[in-house]
């Protein structure tokens, strides 16, 4: 088995749905009392927040390089970045060490294309569905992946920070959400990316207007993938 390491805390609450996540998935692989081998770093999740308002990225980037290393100082031998947002300062992580990112847009492509689809939409923070890091790896990949109006993007950002980092449910954000995929599929979504970690928290892929690709599980899937398979990423 190989080692994991999770950079978290961009939010606590998506971090844990990482950990749950790998373990659940380890165990269910491997029975008995199975568990992965997992080492964690978690920032402060204010101080990158505010990187990201002031639109200081590289800032972001040399924070988030600086926990990748301290990561494979104490033995991981892949790394997750436990948050969507953020891989938009990937590559600065990718050069700070020398093991390899598992990228999140690249596991959420695979599972699309997977499904045979060729146009999901994309819901994220603003930055995730407005900034092209995302959209245009997916466009590489071979997937479309349209985006709410800037208006609406603009109220799925507030939902995401106000709300879902701080593990506040609310109907009005569900109905808010749904209504949003439901015009996403009038464009002629096939289905619908959850493009940032905490969203699985409010969108419930049993009831929601299209399949649903939560890509904080499929990413977790792949950590998994990773450390039993031989470290392929």
């Amino acid at each position: 088995m190989k080692t994991i390491g999770i950079i978290g805390g961009m939010s606590p609450e998506s971090t844990v749905l990482y950990y749950q996540t790998i373990n659940r998935e380890t165990n269910r692989r491997l029975g008995g009392n199975r568990s992965a081998d997992i080492v964690m770093h978690s920032v402060d999740f204010e101080t990158i927040a505010a990187m990201q308002r002031k639109g200081a990225w590289d800032e972001a980037g040399k924070a988030l390089a600086q926990s990748a290393q301290k990561l494979e100082s104490i033995g991981a031998e892949a790394l997750v970045l436990a948050t969507n947002t953020m891989h938009k300062v990937a590559p600065f992580i990718e050069a700070a060490v020398r093991v390899p990112l598992i990228h999140i847009v690249d596991a959420t492509a695979d599972a699309v294309k997977k499904r045979g689809f060729g146009k999901v939409g994309l819901l994220g923070t603003k930055f995730t569905m407005s900034d092209g890091f995302y959209t245009a790896r997916m466009a590489e990949a071979g997937v479309e992946t349209p985006v709410p109006s800037e208006n609406v993007q603009n109220e799925i950002h507030r939902i995401i920070f106000e709300e879902l980092c701080l593990n506040k449910i609310s109907a009005a954000s569900k109905t808010y959400y749904y209504q949003t995929i439901e015009d996403l599929k009038k464009q002629g979504a096939e289905g619908v990316i959850l493009g940032c970690t905490e969203i699985g928290l409010l969108v419930d892929a049993a009831d929601c207007p299209l399949p649903v690709f939560d890509s904080a599980e499929i990413h977790a899937l792949a950590a998994v993938d990773f450390a039993l398979n031989d470290g392929a990423v």
